[in-house]
């Protein structure tokens, strides 16, 4: 909390922040980073030397990316560094995704959410609130930059797994959108986060003197829906065909605004969708590894809330679309573990709309704990998304792991902190062969049989994908029968010797290759369904597509 945050590079510090970042064989940010070419590194450090000439907060005139023990250090300098000179920011970015992600993304992003007023944080995005209701196309068309292909947009209410975090939010927009450059390759001059501030219900952010969102609480029903159609309708009307993600809505909310808006306008929930498509192709490899298909298995959701209740969605229309199950079939694989236990018809009068499809009538009364629920249904995949810490102790382990050879156990909670269980624990307590994937990174582990990869289940995968094929198309909508080819597609990707390994999906390293390959597949897909706009492009074949994308890709 004593820390002070660095806000403007003096040319002594930036200099020497660039010359380990970017010339030095040794990593400053915690592992090697492919070095840039020498003559370039010179001309941005000529550059650097020529635009930072104020002094680093705080009186020091040095900085050692290396001494920065703590993440949030380094998602600071990253920022001041995109602010200073964006050019050399991106071009860090693309080479050294793997390693600098998770300090400008998850698990960082979250605490820089939840600090965002604290840490003197000078946004990138655009901030809406109620105060502007009936003038949201001015401030639309007030932005400095006009040529907008990607919007992402929140209102904090569901940050990660970090709850209401109000105007902080903005950083998780912001964050996302870095990806949509770094990873879909669109340029940063045509991506905008936004934060529509309706209030917030977090007590210790309006008691917080620090805060600049607005203190009061959240705005609910009418008022809020009519703020956001108003902001919908304006997208539209500035930008015809911008792609808009909806970005850590909370439940109640997401599920609304996702199935009012996906007809009318080319929109994506990333929560919702993002997490399905890579979820379920998460599962699809992890059956390529152990064996089976889709239609032999038995999924338990811990936690029925927005990343659940999109994998089972998906999960029920791959197994329709597949394997030709009924729907009632489908959703019968599903099982769904709340707060009160497993979902089931008998609780119908109290569910939330969107858990209903998987409200079940069970021959017996449902089970109350998750142990007792894995004895008594069986399940082949246990899939968590609860965001509560140890949830998948080693009681439950070993339980999935004497019913199943090869158990499948998905911990995808967001941050680190929120996981249900650790890699390691996952590997001992299942005695080496559980199917592993999470949703946030850990570090691979040694055994006798050789490295273990732990799989990370990242949405990157998907919706920088997503939205720069509906860029290049001018895409009307998204349906979800694309993101089953989304998911089949990057399943397919990796070896048998990287699912071996634990590698469920491709290196990240080559993320941008991977993002080429998914971005043409669905740009041909769009055209197929009669969902482009753009009429010169709906004949191209697969290979057609990939050129073009691959021309398209902006390059720092």
């Amino acid at each position: 909390a004593d820390r002070k945050p660095f806000r403007i590079f003096s040319c002594t510090a930036i200099t020497f922040c660039i010359f380990c970042l970017l010339s030095c064989k040794v990593d400053r940010l915690g592992s090697v980073l492919r070095p840039v070419k020498k003559e370039e590194s010179k001309v941005w450090l000529r550059k650097s030397q020529k635009t930072f000439s104020q002094p680093l907060s705080g009186g020091s005139s040095t900085l050692d990316f290396q001494s920065m023990s703590q993440p949030i250090d380094k998602y600071m300098a990253l920022r001041d560094l995109e602010a200073n000179d964006p050019d050399m920011f991106h071009r860090l970015l693309q080479q050294n995704t793997t390693e600098i992600l998770p300090f400008v993304y998850t698990p960082t992003v979250g605490e820089a959410c939840q600090r965002y007023h604290e840490l003197g944080i000078k946004t990138r995005g655009l901030y809406l609130n109620v105060s502007d209701a009936g003038s949201i196309l001015k401030r639309l068309q007030a932005w400095p930059r006009q040529d907008i292909k990607v919007i992402v947009v929140t209102d904090g209410e569901r940050i990660l797994g970090l709850g209401d975090l109000g105007a902080g939010g903005m950083g998780i927009s912001e964050g996302k959108i870095l990806l949509y450059s770094a990873i879909g390759g669109i340029h940063p001059s045509k991506l905008l986060p936004i934060c529509i501030d309706v209030g917030t219900n977090n007590k210790q952010l309006l008691e917080d003197p620090k805060y600049k969102g607005l203190r009061h609480p959240r705005i609910r029903k009418d008022t809020y829906n009519s703020l956001i159609e108003e902001f919908m309708q304006a997208t539209k009307a500035w930008r015809p065909h911008v792609f808009v993600q909806f970005e850590d809505f909370a439940n109640h909310n997401a599920f609304v605004l996702l199935e009012r808006y996906r007809e009318k306008y080319p929109c994506f929930n990333d929560d919702i969708q993002g997490t399905a498509t890579i979820g379920l192709s998460g599962l699809l490899a992890a059956m390529r590894s152990s064996g089976g298909n889709l239609s032999e298995q038995k999924f338990l959701f811990f936690g029925a809330g927005e990343a659940a209740a999109g994998i089972a969605n998906l999960i029920v229309m791959g197994l329709m679309n597949w394997h030709g199950l009924s729907e009632a079939e489908a959703r019968e694989r599903c099982i769904l573990f709340d707060s009160k236990g497993v979902v089931s018809a008998e609780r119908k009068s109290s569910l939330q709309e969107h858990k209903l499809p998987f409200a079940h009538n069970f021959s017996s009364t449902p089970p109350k704990t998750l142990l007792e629920a894995i004895k008594v249904y069986k399940p082949t995949a246990l899939i968590g998304s609860a965001t509560q810490p140890g949830a998948f102790n080693e009681e439950v382990i070993r339980t999935m792991s004497s019913i199943n050879t090869n158990p499948i156990i998905f911990p995808l909670s967001n941050p680190t902190s929120k996981a249900e269980c650790t890699f390691k624990d996952a590997l001992e307590w299942s005695d080496g062969r559980v199917v592993f994937a999470s949703g946030s990174p850990f570090a691979s582990i040694k055994t006798k049989e050789g490295m273990r990869y732990a799989a990370q289940a990242n949405n990157a995968y998907i919706f920088p994908a997503v939205g720069h094929a509906a860029v290049l198309t001018g895409a009307k909508s998204i349906p979800d029968n694309l993101l089953l080819d989304l998911a089949k597609k990057l399943a397919d990707m990796p070896s048998n010797e990287d699912l071996s390994s634990g590698k469920l999906f491709p290196p990240f390293s080559k993320i941008r290759e991977v993002s080429i390959q998914l971005i043409a597949l669905l740009c041909k897909r769009i055209c197929e369904e009669g969902l482009a706009t753009k009429e010169d492009v709906i004949e191209r074949s697969l290979d057609d597509w990939i050129s073009h994308v691959r021309n398209n890709m902006y390059t720092a």
